[in-house]
């Protein structure tokens, strides 16, 4: 059956006149897409419930722009999922988490990748209903939910983060992110992360009527600082993934991170090299190996 995604969006508490603006934009915008997509509900039984239970908690539909904890929920199609998995590079061998994962949707088809996928929910109802969708999905053992509050939540076991929240959830998140390790991906539909610029963004142009840009980071390694290069001092500053510098006396260009991935340009030779911890080991362009330690 056709599946499509069902992020959340930031919610009214602790919100500022923007982000309002915002979600009753979102709100608007994504109701007639929501009642044009088909939708199914997950139909198993908890064998502990009673009937009437039963019946109330299969009965149990979202509402577009529904308030939670932190967030409301809207839906995303199908597209933009597969975009911001595709985006993220994902492999079997990936851990996924989905902050603030709706009904389930992303997680869902995250397993059906391969991946191990968990869902953070606030929202009891909506984490049975995941639940009951990926059991009817055949791959409930691979995607799990959780009923937590997202700011709370240990994201340090997770490969890959996807999320649809307001840019004020985003920049509050921001810290812990930039504490996970290096190389772990993070897609957000439409919304940024304050000045932390994304390192790649795409637009879905099918099947998708509104928030239609994937962005995509990196968690960055950290540089920043003075290391010891074949007997020079390289001095690195560091804003998120992009660097500026030294290497002796010549200025270094054109420099970045891609998770541990190292590249900038002095004296006109490029270098590329990979960070462990306090040491750097990588090629020169034209042959040549180097080595840097932290001062």
């Amino acid at each position: 059956m056709p599946f499509t995604h069902s992020p959340r969006l930031a919610s009214a508490t602790g919100r500022g006149p923007r982000a309002n603006r915002i979600a009753k934009s979102l709100r608007a915008s994504c109701l007639a897409a929501v009642l044009a997509t088909p939708f199914a509900l997950g139909l198993a039984l908890p064998a502990h419930a009673a009937p009437a239970a039963n019946a109330a908690s299969e009965a149990y539909v979202p509402d577009v722009g529904q308030a939670g904890k932190d967030v409301i929920w809207v839906p995303t199609p199908q597209t933009m999922v597969d975009k911001m998995l595709d985006m993220a590079k994902v492999t079997p061998k990936d851990r996924l988490m989905d902050l603030g994962s709706g009904d389930g949707r992303t997680v869902i088809t995250a397993a059906k990748r391969g991946l191990t996928a968990k869902g953070i929910e606030y929202n009891p109802d909506m984490v049975e209903l995941s639940k009951r969708n990926a059991a009817r999905e055949g791959v409930a053992k691979q995607a799990t939910f959780e009923k937590a509050d997202l700011f709370e939540t240990d994201l340090s076991k997770a490969d890959v983060i996807t999320m649809f929240l307001l840019p004020t959830i985003n920049e509050q998140l921001r810290p812990k992110i930039l504490e996970l390790k290096p190389g772990t991906r993070i897609v957000s539909n439409s919304f940024h992360m304050g000045d932390w610029e994304p390192d790649a963004t795409e637009e879905v142009k099918e099947d998708c009527r509104t928030y239609c840009t994937a962005l995509l980071w990196i968690v960055p390694a950290k540089v920043d600082g003075t290391w010891k290069i074949d007997g020079q001092t390289l001095q690195l500053t560091q804003t998120y993934q992009m660097l500026t510098g030294k290497l002796g006396n010549a200025d270094i260009t054109d420099a970045r991170l891609d998770g541990k991935k190292i590249t900038f340009t002095a004296n006109g030779t490029r270098y590329t090299g990979e960070v462990n911890g306090r040491s750097i080991t990588g090629t020169k362009e034209g042959g040549g190996k180097w080595t840097a330690k932290r001062a």
